[in-house]
């Protein structure tokens, strides 16, 4: 076989690949956290994954820095290409391949919201409530109060605010004159229902 016919059958397996490679460098973008892969089939020692910068641009050696945000990763391949005619001794073909940035995925929301009911409750303990559960809700799942419970000053203690206490007026909240002291509970909450005093 010919060196001439060799050349020509390489050509002909390459292009299955070129062409998505191609079509797929035009049709995309590159943004800022993108991992470019640049690929000098001249000089191996050129070849390297680079990651970038929130100002989108890439440091690449003889090119210096390159502003790449909004371009194609043919458009810069072929910038790359024109930094470094001048410096290998033939025209090098560069081929970059960009692999977006993936958004990190949101936490998962927990099932159960574990909270702690302490004091003149009737069924004081641990308790496992679902998110968005409210102050009153939670009372209301430990059976309500009992009728030695110092309505008027009631501690929530928040695993978020180690060393505070909020009071809620539970008596207030239950006539229509404190709705907005229903807090929404956390994980890790704690509510302390102190025995009412003599004159209470």
């Amino acid at each position: 076989m010919t060196i001439l016919l060799r050349f020509m059958l390489a050509a002909l397996l390459a292009l299955p690949l070129a062409f998505p490679r191609a079509a797929l460098a035009q049709e995309y973008r590159i943004q800022s956290g993108d991992r470019l892969t640049v690929e000098v089939l001249e000089d191996e020692s050129l070849n390297r994954t680079l990651v970038v910068l929130p100002g989108g641009t890439i440091d690449f050696p003889y090119a210096g820095s390159i502003r790449v945000a909004g371009q194609s990763p043919a458009a810069v391949g072929s910038r790359i290409s024109q930094a470094l005619a001048g410096v290998l001794a033939s025209p090098p073909t560069v081929f970059v391949t960009a692999t977006p940035l993936i958004e990190p995925a949101a936490p998962v929301e927990a099932a159960v919201v574990n909270i702690y009911i302490m004091g003149e409750a009737s069924a004081p303990g641990a308790k496992a409530v679902p998110p968005g559960t409210t102050f009153l809700q939670a009372l209301s799942q430990a059976g309500g109060l009992t009728p030695f419970a110092a309505t008027k000053r009631i501690q929530l203690r928040r695993a978020s605010m180690p060393g505070q206490v909020i009071t809620v007026n539970y008596a207030a909240i239950m006539r229509g004159a404190g709705m907005n002291m229903d807090p929404v509970l956390a994980e890790g909450d704690v509510i302390i229902v102190p025995e009412r005093g003599l004159f209470e």
